[in-house]
């Protein structure tokens, strides 16, 4: 059994885990979702099952959630704007810690109607009362995760949000009902996996929170200024949020601010390569 202590994984036991014992877990836990994913009630934690190819439970991993005040107050500026904010994250950095801090910034202390559409119940926590840390914030829990998208417009038609929060954005669907809240003027904080903002651009369904990606010709004048090749790519449309975060590391993060025809950053740097490809 291991357990990981930041950056440290820790042998904490070297017996093996009996079936039996995995049996008792899962009837604690309660139902598991068709996610693999099960909370327990009242707290952040999460419990996701590891199959076999029968489909019976042969391990468990336990991610321990926590609520950390203060966690946003490099960006909480940002919120002022009312402008939509994607974080940028690979598993384990910290990305749903920051949504649940959002939601409680947004609903509590600026006054914000907020709604989480919550399909694991990892921001808000198991149970039908969504933890405290998400303040007076608005919690609608996902049936089966495929319906996700369906209940972010569910949101917004008939609970009238100022702000919609959303967890691990990834699929077609999903980045058509970003794109289809934000023209309604709704604020989107939602969060994806990825290293980089380059890693969003170049994935096929992602890229269009950045506003896509198009290929155009140039004429031979145009591509004799540029000094570039007559193909050359560009951004397809506006982006969906204004605002993207790198989160790089947990106290690390870093903030670019997306124009319609190019990306400019703030606080740390710019990476030339990812502006030139948006240029």
């Amino acid at each position: 059994m291991l357990a990981r202590v930041e950056v440290v994984a820790v042998v904490t036991d070297v017996m093996s885990v009996s079936l039996e014992e995995l049996e008792y877990a899962e009837n604690a836990i309660g139902e598991i979702g068709g996610d693999n994913r099960a909370g327990i009630t009242g707290t952040l934690h999460r419990i996701s099952a590891v199959r076999n190819r029968k489909g019976v439970v042969v391990g468990l991993t336990c991610r321990v959630g926590r609520a950390v005040r203060g966690h946003i107050d490099m960006v909480r500026d940002l919120l002022q704007f009312g402008e939509s904010i994607l974080f940028i994250g690979r598993p384990g950095v910290g990305k749903t810690t920051v949504m649940r801090e959002i939601s409680r910034v947004l609903s509590d202390e600026l006054q914000k109607r907020v709604v989480v559409v919550d399909t694991s119940n990892e921001i808000g926590g198991g149970g039908d009362i969504p933890h405290p840390a998400i303040g007076s914030t608005r919690r609608m829990q996902v049936s089966k995760p495929f319906r996700q998208h369906k209940v972010m417009i569910e949101a917004v038609e008939n609970h009238m949000p100022e702000v919609i929060i959303i967890d691990e954005i990834s699929t077609r669907d999903e980045v058509n009902a970003c794109k289809s809240i934000a023209e309604r003027g709704v604020m989107l904080i939602g969060s994806a996996h990825g290293d980089q903002l380059e890693n969003i651009i170049k994935n096929p369904v992602l890229s269009r929170l950045a506003g896509g990606v198009e290929t155009v010709t140039l004429g031979d004048e145009e591509a004799r200024k540029r000094n570039t090749r007559k193909s050359v790519s560009q951004r397809s449309g506006p982006s969906t949020f204004p605002f993207m975060i790198e989160m790089r590391d947990r106290h690390y993060w870093v903030v670019h601010k997306v124009f319609y025809a190019c990306l400019c950053a703030r606080d740390i740097y710019t990476s030339s390569k990812i502006f030139n490809f948006l240029f």
